[in-house]
């Protein structure tokens, strides 16, 4: 029996096991992945093949990742809302031999999943798995050489099992609304899958509008956790008058810290508990606050090994995370460099988590990395020198070689960024500020003061 079966499928027949468009019990689930894995074995797939799934939040995403998985196939996950040109970029890094894509594309802006799933597997010129990782990951944002995350079958079962020690996670019978992507770590392993072998149920809102969360919560009285971004928590906390929501248990956010202020905002609100988790691609959950009582501190998950060297939190694990091409520094002799700075409380052993030590930030609980928006608008027509920075919003400052260049960058960005990575602001400057070696500042407000007010 694989491990599918044995840690994320088994159970009683007749419970409630996914929300979607209907409501489907795991008997009805395991037949749908036995059905999708007989088409990827049509399609050739086997033991060892290699396949690459971009879908949008769908059954048909959950049943054939699980039926790859079943059918003993490496699978790699692309988010659906890639450009065109990364996902060419990561197919050519990948290699797979299979590709299973929806006809649909990726659903609207919010909706919370694709109702329209057909699926196309095509046959491509890759390789088969080299390594016995189950899942790979490009790490979002980044291009760079040790960036493509391996998974196997044993570690994702390691973490689901911390997940079920965690005090305050959602236990059997409950529901779980989950508004994170499905095809990143925290909606993929601490939504669906620790909510399938947990015996829960998993529901995805039709909308991820404030209504269309509310009216998930509130379909049932069963106790229903929310899993998602702060960014989301607080368009709930700050929305206006609704139904009441009984079964309102918590909120469980990912990717950003949750401040007093939205904390104290949101739980008045519902009634329910806001709390926090960090964690990374590469190990999954890390620390968490799902309470909310240690604000802005973290109790390392059960099992998690922390050391904090030179400010910088780094995790024991028993081998690099990375497949391929590999940046040397980043594990070694056991340890994991996260590139986030930290302290520990060595009286209490919680962490705090002070933000990134690199360009990588997150957006709406997605990683961005500046750098790579940095390095593709450098590459536009007509630009000279730019400069990216987090400054409440993407912000990118540049320099042109030809200014009537301006009037095209953002449409030029369109194919080449998801939209989620494309700054929100451009400034053209007349020129940057620069250090004494003249490398260009990239304090915000000195770039803010370099910007030439429109005249007129």
């Amino acid at each position: 029996m694989s491990w599918v079966d044995d840690v994320l499928l088994a159970g009683a027949d007749d419970s409630p096991c996914l929300t979607l468009e209907r409501t489907l019990d795991r008997a009805a689930v395991r037949e749908l992945v036995e059905q999708e894995q007989q088409r990827l074995t049509s399609a050739g797939a086997h033991k060892g093949s290699t396949v690459a799934l971009r879908l949008p939040p769908s059954l048909a995403l959950i049943t054939t990742l699980l039926a790859a998985w079943r059918l003993g196939a490496q699978v790699a996950l692309l988010d659906v809302r890639l450009a065109p040109g990364e996902v060419a970029t990561a197919l050519e890094r990948l290699r797979p031999q299979f590709l299973v894509e929806s006809t649909a594309g990726a659903p609207g802006a919010l909706r919370g999943f694709s109702t329209a799933a057909e699926t196309v597997v095509t046959a491509l010129d890759g390789l088969p798995a080299a390594t016995d990782h189950a899942l790979l990951q490009l790490s979002s944002g980044s291009t760079g050489p040790s960036k493509v995350i391996g998974r196997s079958a044993a570690d994702l079962t390691a973490e689901i099992e911390r997940y079920t020690r965690l005090d305050g996670f959602p236990q059997p019978g409950e529901r779980v609304v989950v508004l994170a992507s499905i095809v990143h770590v925290l909606g993929l392993v601490g939504g669906l899958l620790h909510t399938l072998h947990r015996g829960a149920e998993l529901v995805l809102p039709a909308r991820t509008t404030v209504d269309g969360i509310r009216r998930a919560i509130g379909a049932d009285l069963r106790p229903t956790t929310v899993l998602g971004a702060p960014v989301q928590a607080e368009i709930l906390a700050s929305a206006g008058d609704g139904p009441e929501l009984p079964g309102f248990k918590a909120m469980i956010t990912g990717g950003d810290a949750v401040g007093d202020r939205l904390w104290k905002a949101f739980t008045e609100r519902y009634g329910a508990t806001l709390g926090s988790m960090y964690g990374m691609t590469e190990v999954g959950v890390i620390a968490t606050d799902l309470r909310g009582a240690h604000r802005p501190q973290l109790a390392p998950a059960p099992g998690m090994e922390l050391e904090i060297l030179d400010g910088q939190i780094l995790i024991r694990t028993a081998g690099s995370p990375y497949v391929g091409l590999t940046d040397p520094t980043r594990w070694v002799d056991g340890l994991l460099r996260t590139k986030d700075a930290g302290t520990l409380d060595r009286a209490t052993g919680l962490l705090t988590v002070h933000g990134r030590m690199d360009s990588q930030v997150s957006i709406g609980g997605l990683k961005v990395d500046l750098l790579e928006v940095e390095r593709t608008l450098a590459e536009l027509p007509g630009v000279a020198d730019v400069v990216v920075v987090h400054d409440r919003d993407i912000t990118a400052y540049l320099t042109l070689t030809d200014p009537a260049a301006e009037a095209g960058l953002t449409a030029a960005m369109g194919p080449l960024l998801a939209p989620y990575k494309r700054p929100r602001a451009l400034h053209v400057l007349p020129a940057f500020p620069r250090t004494a070696t003249g490398k260009p500042l990239r304090d915000p407000v000195a770039l803010r003061s370099h910007i030439v007010a429109p005249t007129g």
